[in-house]
């Protein structure tokens, strides 16, 4: 069975302490070694992932810091991750993992949805919140998800009642689930497996946020329709 090596705590914790150029340098062949295992999880994951769902790819971020933006000028992060984008354009969301000693989540949701998007999904609130209301309190669900997360308006966006019944999900700007692991949990031998088994319990919400975007207010498809022409 597949595990994390303890490698990589050790990676990242003697990274932490000596975040420059010159240790990382010297460190090179070893982050090289490092991130080839962490390449070699991700796959692991998306194999299990694609029994049931539909992956476009897998992203392995850079360890590199872009520091255009940033105050802290550190060169580089102190955690590997990584995301699986679903199928367009059928399928939205997906999957992140994030490793890092003492903080290790697995994330799943819509960061930052388009402005499009976003106002789709709350006409369908505004219509109709009771299906999503349903699939985020199941007992299974919040025991292994917890609840709703997300960064969201003071008040009711431009065009909604501030009285409406679903306002605190129309409300939203973001749409997140977060789990977190200890690092005992990360090294154990269930660990990847156990991502594998989170992401299945939580797919019935992003099929559900895959069916608003992909259609309209009236429950049309917006998808173009696909044509496979088999030749005789």
């Amino acid at each position: 069975m597949l595990s994390v090596h303890p490698s990589i705590f050790d990676f990242l914790e003697q990274l932490k302490r000596n975040n420059n150029r010159q240790w990382f340098s010297q460190n090179r062949e070893r982050h090289y070694d490092i991130r080839k295992l962490i390449k070699t999880y991700g796959k692991y994951i998306e194999g299990k992932l694609q029994k049931s769902d539909s992956i476009e790819k897998l992203k392995i971020f850079r360890i590199n810091n872009d520091l255009r933006f940033r105050k802290d000028k550190t060169p580089y992060k102190t955690h590997f991750s990584f995301f699986y984008v679903r199928k367009k354009p059928a399928l939205r969301g997906g999957y992140y993992v994030h490793i890092e000693p003492g903080n290790s989540f697995i994330g799943v949701g819509f960061w930052k949805p388009e402005k499009e998007d976003l106002l789709r999904i709350r006409l369908e609130f505004e219509f109709d919140a009771d299906e999503f209301r349903d699939i985020i309190s199941d007992k299974i669900f919040q025991n292994h998800w917890g609840i709703l997360q997300g960064d969201e308006l003071l008040t009711a966006p431009r065009g909604f009642p501030q009285d409406h019944p679903n306002i605190d999900l129309i409300r939203k700007k973001q749409f997140l689930f977060r789990k977190s692991f200890s690092d005992e949990e990360v090294l154990s031998e269930q660990y990847l497996d156990n991502i594998v088994k989170h992401y299945e319990i939580i797919r019935p919400f992003l099929d559900y946020m895959s069916s608003v975007l992909t259609t309209n207010t009236d429950g049309e498809s917006i998808v173009p329709a696909l044509f496979i022409l088999v030749s005789d």
